[in-house]
């Protein structure tokens, strides 16, 4: 493959792993100058992800299953009504509570298995091989806006009841090669930006939309960018 024809070929899955509109065309940086990770991985120009990486010469054609794997979820330090940095809603952060931490763990897991379930290219499998990707996904300074449980009769509404980092790595299963990166920061917010009544069910909601975005992205990336099954 020629490196015109590779630069074409990475547009979809980086366009699609930007998580978001972009003005500009993504393209994997090869020039003289381009930003280089310590494991080999170029900088990525015109995501809209907050930083995007990717191997040069990547191809994804010898590929056709997936295997999951977590690599945990971190939460910021701190306890009820540490202000938030950087100050997204103007809200204050609380305490993640284990039935919280839980729950997130849940959402997560069902979203990125049912959405990559849905591939058209890829089968999910549970161990590793050399037509195997392994999608790598840690969830890190996760910040929560929801006060606790009321006492009583009042009602909390918020625009948005949380935000995190998500730090994703697309590997080949046999090697552990690190073949993109992506890192991207988001808030669990109400799409219209209103205010939302909280409570664990509209939390939840707000959570699994997030979750199911990033999910998505990640599959249609990788479905256009392997291209149909032969």
């Amino acid at each position: 493959m020629t490196v015109g024809n590779l630069r074409l070929a990475v547009l979809p899955l980086m366009a699609a792993l930007s998580f978001g509109c972009t003005s500009s065309t993504p393209m994997i940086d090869t020039g003289p100058d381009a930003v280089v990770t310590f494991d080999g991985l170029h900088k990525v120009k015109g995501s809209s992800a907050d930083e995007a990486w990717a191997r040069p010469g990547l191809d994804l054609s010898g590929y056709s299953k997936i295997k999951l794997q977590s690599a945990g979820i971190e939460y910021r330090p701190g306890g009820e009504k540490r202000r938030s940095w950087p100050a997204r809603t103007g809200g204050e952060t609380y305490e993640v509570t284990e039935s919280q931490k839980e729950r997130l763990r849940t959402i997560l897991a069902e979203a990125f298995r049912d959405e990559l379930g849905k591939s058209d290219r890829f089968t999910l499998v549970n161990e590793s091989g050399p037509d195997v990707l392994l999608i790598r996904g840690a969830l890190l300074d996760v910040v929560s806006y929801v006060p606790p449980e009321p006492i009583g009769r009042v009602d909390i509404y918020l625009r948005s009841v949380g935000e995190a980092t998500l730090v994703l790595e697309i590997r080949d299963s046999i090697t552990d090669a690190i073949l993109v990166r992506v890192v991207d920061r988001k808030a669990a917010e109400d799409i219209g930006g209103t205010l939302r009544r909280s409570n664990r069910v509209t939390n939840a909601a707000e959570v699994r939309r997030l979750a199911k975005r990033w999910a998505s992205a990640l599959r249609k990336g990788l479905d256009e960018f392997a291209g149909p099954v032969n």
